[in-house]
């Protein structure tokens, strides 16, 4: 679908660092009250944050920054071995109150506006598919979005991102075993993850921020046998193919 984009220039953008590549691309919810107050924050010189693009519940699409300039969306982040992922992103804020605010399901004009965004983002820029991650993903010690309602399933069908197909759906029972296997199949996918040691308040944050992006039906913080099967599974797909 052609859709037309709305110009609103954010000042707070700047160069990419030289010799950067945009090879990830991370969904956001706008956390606020209102798109319109989200835009106005994201345009804020004080506030020196921004996306390079906003989209509104009834799928009309905002530009803030173009996508050979750095915007400030990423903050603090890691995935797959780097950290300050601003240089080498393009950040989406979908417009949802978030979890403060009354989070509530993505209405469908809103979901097609962002399939068709970042089909066209993905036919620019060599992003594999384990790079499409949310700022939860990325970030999972501070943030939380896109949260579990959002539909990273239906993406991956249409070609954007990764999501398993098949796993058994295990109980979520939890499943007191050796938990350095679950580490470093975290690991493989893309989080933080370092030790070998049993559960902690780190690897609790990583496996709250899988299950948001890959097991939304238990969001626990757990390593249950449905988790780790999920989890196994996503770490499969994100190898080197």
């Amino acid at each position: 679908m052609d859709r037309t984009i709305v110009e609103h220039p954010s000042p707070n953008c700047r160069a990419r660092e030289p010799g950067s590549v945009v090879d990830t691309l991370v969904l956001h919810y706008t956390g606020m009250r209102s798109g319109g107050a989200a835009i106005e924050r994201l345009c804020d010189p004080q506030a020196q944050v921004s996306s390079h693009y906003v989209v509104e519940e009834d799928g009309r699409i905002v530009r803030l920054v173009p996508e050979h300039l750095r915007a400030a969306h990423a903050g603090v982040s890691f995935w797959r071995g780097r950290r300050m992922l601003n240089d080498s992103s393009v950040g989406i804020e979908i417009v949802n109150p978030g979890h403060e605010w009354g989070y509530r399901p993505f209405p469908d004009a809103q979901v097609e506006a962002v399939e068709s965004l970042c089909l066209a983002i993905l036919g620019r820029h060599p992003i594999p598919a384990i790079n499409v991650v949310g700022h939860s993903d990325i970030a999972p010690d501070r943030k939380q979005d896109p949260g579990e309602l959002f539909p990273w399933a239906r993406l991956a069908r249409a070609g954007i991102g990764l999501y398993p197909q098949e796993v058994p759906d295990l109980d979520t029972a939890e499943d007191a075993g050796d938990l350095a296997p679950v580490r470093r199949a975290l690991a493989r996918i893309g989080y933080d993850i370092i030790g070998e040691g049993g559960m902690d308040e780190a690897l609790g944050i990583a496996l709250t921020a899988f299950q948001r992006h890959w097991r939304p039906e238990a969001v626990t913080g757990r390593a249950d046998r449905g988790t780790r099967a999920r989890i196994e599974a996503v770490a499969r797909l994100a190898e080197p193919r």
